[in-house]
């Protein structure tokens, strides 16, 4: 049987987006939230354990594979340590400030320009009610498109490639910006990596 999942490490210290996340909710959302979906996850996958041989992104491209039994908590758990093992590598602090490259072009292809994809990725996170994520995703046809999913669902699940996300679960957000979500959303966009998800865009174009 290969490893059971771990929680991969940040890279980057707890208060390093103190201008957008404070070091609290980091430290929380990192090593209690996160962490609990792969625990999580290693236990439901115990009796189906040749799930050990693949990474979790195949497990969630091919969750009706997952006995039925455990489906629901490997949906669930896997679609969160999926989600927050690419949202943490968006968040590293430096690189580019702005899309570049190819991503910048199929950008303003798609949305016309890159103040409206930005107004309707916030949007998609902003109005998605309850708990969830909104995703700019690679879809079936290599192309972008920009939707929000409930709960840890993952656009893998689709047949999709994430190449950036925003957790809009209120532990990602509440100590700071409480019933805010809206100004959590505006934050975001000061920390996210370009070159990371320049990286993700080109490698699954």
């Amino acid at each position: 049987m290969s490893e059971k999942f771990v929680l991969p490490q940040l890279g980057f210290a707890f208060d390093a987006l103190e201008a957008a996340i404070d070091a609290q909710t980091m430290e929380i959302h990192h090593g209690k939230h996160h962490a609990a979906y792969v625990n999580n996850l290693n236990t439901a996958l115990e009796s189906a354990p040749t799930f050990f041989n693949h990474s979790v992104e195949e497990i969630m491209r091919n969750i009706n594979d997952v006995p039925e039994g455990i489906r629901t908590a490997v949906r669930n758990n896997g679609g969160g340590h999926a989600n927050h093992s690419l949202f943490w590598q968006l968040l590293k602090p430096g690189g580019k400030q702005a899309p570049f490259g190819n991503l910048e072009k199929d950008l303003l292809s798609v949305f016309g320009s890159l103040d409206n994809f930005t107004d309707i990725f916030s949007k998609a996170a902003a109005t998605r009610f309850g708990s969830g994520w909104a995703w700019l995703v690679l879809d079936e046809s290599k192309k972008l498109q920009v939707y929000s999913t409930a709960n840890q669902d993952s656009p893998l699940m689709q047949g999709h490639t994430p190449v950036l996300g925003l957790d809009v679960w209120e532990h990602a957000y509440y100590l700071r910006y409480q019933n805010r979500r809206p100004d959590y959303v505006k934050a975001f966009w000061s920390v996210i990596n370009w070159n990371v998800v320049n990286d993700f865009y080109t490698a699954n174009k």
